[in-house]
């Protein structure tokens, strides 16, 4: 089962994702994982790639186009992909490289969320710079407002977090999936799900899709 899983930000993409890695066998692979690794190991790719993200500016295409296909091509079935592609040139890749290595896709998923309620989610977010805990200002408040419950540090916003930043970004996403989406519903394996609500309540709109692709691999796998 191969899958492609995205949304705006704050959606719970990866929330989902790590679910289903855990309950259907899925190996994950995210492109914020790798974009992170690189940015917090301090590289030269990392710094540059930082600065984008520091102005709510998309990647270029090349270094995420990069990062993914070289994951891919170690893991060549049972996977998830978690916000790619993000682009039509990232399609095109992805497509490319899937064709010439006889992989097909399952599903692309997206978990959709309207603009305020991305900026609700994403801007209300603060980070603990020494431990890591990451904490809501509404929906998970550390007891002493500002301040980390598990070691005492002053919280933080990251500057991709900034209301402004993400209303732009969830613009720019919107943008650049139209076309991505129209493809995959050419394609027929496109299915959107309400993401609003709790962690529960989309989850119960996820895994009827799951079980039914699993269901049909299993029926196709016996009468091979």
């Amino acid at each position: 089962m191969n899958i492609l899983i995205f949304g705006p930000p704050g959606s719970g993409k990866s929330t989902h994702s790590r679910r289903i890695v855990e309950d259907y066998g899925l190996t994950y692979i995210s492109s914020g994982d790798l974009i992170r690794h690189e940015i917090e190991r301090k590289s030269s790719l990392g710094l540059e790639m930082e600065a984008y993200l520091s102005r709510g500016d998309l990647i270029p295409d090349t270094i995420v186009n990069t990062l993914i296909i070289s994951k891919l091509r170690r893991q060549r079935e049972n996977f998830i992909l978690d916000g790619y592609p993000r682009t039509p040139e990232q399609v095109i890749a992805l497509e490319n490289y899937l064709y010439d290595h006889g992989i097909k896709l399952d599903l692309a998923l997206e978990i959709f969320i309207d603009e305020e309620t991305s900026i609700e989610r994403i801007s209300g977010r603060r980070i603990c710079p020494n431990c890591g805990a990451v904490y809501h200002v509404k929906y998970n408040p550390p007891k002493v407002p500002g301040v980390c419950d598990l070691c005492g540090s002053k919280l933080i916003q990251r500057p991709d977090d900034r209301e402004d930043v993400v209303r732009k970004r969830y613009r720019i996403y919107t943008k650049n999936m139209e076309p991505i989406i129209k493809f995959y519903r050419g394609k027929g394996i496109y299915v959107r799900v309400d993401g609003d609500g709790s962690i529960e309540e989309v989850w119960k709109r996820i895994k009827p899709l799951l079980d039914y692709i699993r269901s049909r691999e299993e029926k196709r796998k016996e009468h091979e």
